[in-house]
C-alpha cells in the first residue's frame, strides 16, 4: 500500500483513541478529527481494502499489524517532532500543526538521523 497522508491520518487517529476508548467506531474517529461519517466510511473501506484494519460486525475498528506499524510510525514522529519544535520556543500550537504535516514527508532515513542528533546533542533527551 502507498501510503498517504489522509490514510496516515486516520490509522494514527485510530491508535490514539484506541489508547482512550475501550473500542473504537467511525463515529469517534469522525468526532476526533471533526469531519463527516461518510468521510470516515470512506476511508475506512479503503484501510480495510488495504489490510491496514479490521471491522467487527458491531462497527469496532481494530488496527491489523500492518496498520499498527504505519500508526506507530507516524505516532512516534508526531510527538518526536512536537516536542522538538516546543523545545526550541515554537508555540505548541503551532509546533504541534507543522509536526503534522512534518511527519509524513520526512523519510525514515532522515527521521532516524534527525533523532539520533537531537538526542545525542540534548542536555535532556526530548523523546522521553
Amino acid at each position: 500500500m502507498h501510503n498517504n497522508e489522509s490514510s496516515e491520518n486516520y490509522l494514527e487517529t485510530i491508535l490514539i483513541l484506541s489508547k482512550k476508548l475501550p473500542v473504537v467506531r467511525s463515529v469517534d474517529i469522525a468526532e476526533e478529527l471533526n469531519i463527516t461519517k461518510p468521510s470516515v466510511s470512506v476511508a475506512m473501506k479503503k484501510l480495510r481494502e488495504n489490510e491496514c484494519i479490521v471491522v467487527s460486525k458491531a462497527g469496532f475498528i481494530t488496527l491489523t499489524e500492518k496498520g499498527l506499524e504505519i500508526a506507530s510510525t507516524i505516532y512516534e514522529r508526531h510527538t518526536f517532532i512536537s516536542k522538538w519544535l516546543i523545545s526550541l520556543g515554537v508555540p505548541e500550537n503551532i509546533a504541534v500543526s507543522d509536526a503534522c504535516r512534518m511527519e509524513h514527508y520526512i523519510s525514515k532515513e532522515s527521521f532516524h538521523a534527525m533523532k539520533e542528533f537531537i538526542e545525542s546533542n540534548a542536555s535532556t533527551s526530548i523523546s522521553k
